[in-house]
């Protein structure tokens, strides 16, 4: 059995780098400049960013010879899954971590907070759906 930390690991971290960059930028301008809020801000962001996403880990850090509308499938389904996880997670997370240290803290700050350690939670998720079920090499 393959090791976690392996090549595909540090492939998609720099797949997952890029993605981030764009990704956190669509969200903040769309939370900050187009006022789209917490959920809207964060799922635009990951439809947009997840298409680059698909196309770059198939292709480079998976190198996935399945069918592209079966891969496809799995990648949707999985981001989803990850999405609604670390999104769900992350908020309540924020909100009683800043409760305790910050109470003071502004709504705005709590969310975009809670962002970037969804953020986080989600790139963990990603990896681990994306290697073990997305592109998993048939055995």
């Amino acid at each position: 059995m393959k090791s976690f930390f392996d090549r595909s690991l540090v492939l998609f971290l720099a797949v997952g780098a890029a993605n981030t960059i764009v990704g956190a930028v669509l969200m903040l301008a769309f939370y900050r400049w187009a006022g789209m809020g917490y959920w809207g801000s964060s799922a635009l962001s990951y439809l947009l960013a997840s298409a680059m996403s698909f196309f770059l880990n198939r292709r480079f850090t998976f190198a996935s010879e399945s069918a592209l509308a079966k891969s496809a499938a799995r990648f949707a389904v999985n981001i989803a899954v990850c999405y609604l996880i670390a999104y769900s997670a992350a908020k309540p997370a924020v909100e009683a971590l800043l409760a305790r240290w910050a109470p003071q803290t502004e709504q705005a700050l709590r969310e975009q907070a809670a962002m970037l350690f969804g953020m986080a939670l989600f790139t963990l998720l990603n990896y681990i759906g994306q290697r073990y079920g997305v592109f998993r090499k048939n055995t």
